[in-house]
């Protein structure tokens, strides 16, 4: 008898919840095409590998100079006391961790850029969202990849339409052919 009651309450559950969902108006966009196909985003990615070259160019620049010391000191080793020889690998040590600072700094920096720079995007992406939802009546809008059935209604014109996005960049798999 519990069981049957336990059943029947999730049976009515179930029911209610589905008629609810029915009379929502639902859509949904796809919205990492929405932030890709946004000239700020482009404009930043674009910034990035400016910016990302500059700190490679920096980065390998370092790496040459400490493989040239330690060549040398190889080279010398045989002919210097022993007391020049530790002297010069604390030196190493001390150029090697500078340039492993060096590296992961410019990796947090890339990052915090990256960040801040996307940060005003995604909220200009999730107002013209909103808007475009509002503007049609609907209450609900998801996420187009997490989507297994499409019924709802595709709200991406009407957010390119707010935003003026640029066309789709070219998939990995087409820009190769």
């Amino acid at each position: 008898m519990k069981n049957f009651k336990t059943l029947l309450l999730i049976a009515v559950f179930t029911l209610g919840v589905a008629g609810v969902a029915n009379a929502q108006k639902i859509g949904h966009v796809d919205y990492q095409r929405v932030i890709d196909n946004m000239p700020e985003t482009r404009a930043l990615s674009t910034t990035l590998e400016k910016l990302g070259k500059s700190y490679q160019n920096e980065i390998e620049g370092l790496k040459k100079k400490l493989e040239a010391k330690v060549q040398k000191y190889t080279a010398e080793q045989a002919t210097q006391t022993e007391a020049t020889n530790k002297q010069r690998a604390q030196e190493v040590q001390v150029d090697k961790a500078r340039f492993d600072q060096a590296q992961q700094a410019a990796y947090q920096e890339m990052q915090k850029k990256q960040a801040d720079g996307l940060k005003p995007i995604v909220e200009k992406a999730e107002k013209a969202i909103e808007s475009a939802a509002a503007s049609k009546g609907i209450l609900y809008v998801l996420d187009a990849k997490s989507l297994i059935v499409k019924k709802g209604e595709d709200l991406y014109s009407a957010v390119k339409a707010k935003l003026g996005l640029l066309k789709d960049l070219p998939k990995p798999q087409q820009a190769r052919q």
